[in-house]
């Protein structure tokens, strides 16, 4: 019989390379649409799901392959390294809390856009999204930096591990605050009121990114609500009693949703593919460009 060690082993190897194949190929092409359509570069909404893809592929690239290794093929560098340690710490906390972030605005972009009043409708801004992403990016790299500090190898465990209790308490309230529970509430609010609103609203609204908007909604609550209740149940019963067997259970749970959250990192593409018909023919139209580069035009006819 197999044990959930090797169960898990195998899963992270099969299913953590599947989904750095489809996370780089998809965020790849999100970069490709979204940086380089004129109508997609004006609109504030497009240019968060291109901070986002960029944002996912430096995440899937470095963390989602150290997971891979360390867990599938037992070579994890934060064992004998302190720096990759901290610097993978680092990056989880910098890209985990950007990501979530901008699927928050974008919610929220997508309600001011289709909200019945003009004053909300004219906070929807590229100017002030530029701005935005850029105060971002700043707050999320200064937010990681303490990881770089109360980081360290165990010598009891050799594991990397937290070496402030405050700390620790406060990485597990973000966990569950900014990077689980907290966006997805958000996301769930603000989807429902733009749905709410493009039903009274009489103004122009670009429908397209509307619903892939809501979409993205959908795959954030799907893959990340069962980490937010597992991590949950995790930190309301860790006073209790458990034997070696709970324990092992828990922890398979666990590493599974947490393997499972990738999806959101690697989804984003495959669910605008799925929702937007013009999201598909700008893709279609970036991928064929030598057809059209190759293409001869019949010569006109001219009458006499």
């Amino acid at each position: 019989m197999m044990s959930l060690s090797y169960i898990n082993q195998q899963l992270t190897i099969y299913l953590g390379i599947f989904l750095l194949i489809i996370g780089v190929i998809g965020n790849g092409l999100n970069i490709l649409i979204f940086s380089s359509t004129s109508a997609y570069r004006r609109t504030p909404c497009a240019f968060y799901f291109l901070a986002n893809s960029v944002d996912n592929i430096l995440f899937i690239g470095i963390n989602l392959i150290s997971r891979v290794v360390s867990i599938g093929f037992n070579f994890d560098l934060t064992q004998t390294s302190v720096h990759w340690c901290r610097a993978r710490q680092y990056f989880i906390a910098v890209f985990g809390l950007f990501s979530f972030t901008c699927a928050c605005l974008t919610s929220i972009d997508q309600f001011l856009v289709t909200s019945r009043k003009a004053s909300l409708r004219r906070l929807s801004n590229i100017k002030w999204t530029h701005r935005i992403v850029f105060i971002l990016i700043i707050i999320c790299c200064l937010h990681g930096i303490p990881r770089l500090v109360f980081f360290a190898i165990s010598s009891n465990s050799n594991t990397c591990v937290v070496t402030n209790t405050v700390y620790s308490v406060y990485i597990t309230v973000y966990s569950l605050s900014l990077t689980s529970i907290g966006p997805t509430i958000i996301m769930i609010i603000c989807g429902y009121l733009t749905y709410r609103n493009i039903h009274f609203i009489r103004a122009s609204v670009d429908r397209q990114l509307v619903k892939m908007t809501l979409y993205q909604v959908l795959l954030v609550f799907i893959t990340i609500t069962p980490y937010g209740i597992t991590t949950s149940y995790i930190l309301i019963t860790s006073s209790m009693k458990k034997d070696a067997y709970q324990l092992r259970n828990e922890n398979f749970v666990l590493s599974f949703v947490s393997i499972l959250c990738y999806f959101y990192y690697c989804g984003s593409f495959y669910i605008f593919f799925i929702s937007s018909n013009r999201f598909r023919r700008t893709m279609k139209a970036k991928l064929l460009f030598w057809q059209r580069a190759n293409q001869i035009d019949p010569l006109p006819i001219v009458a006499f």
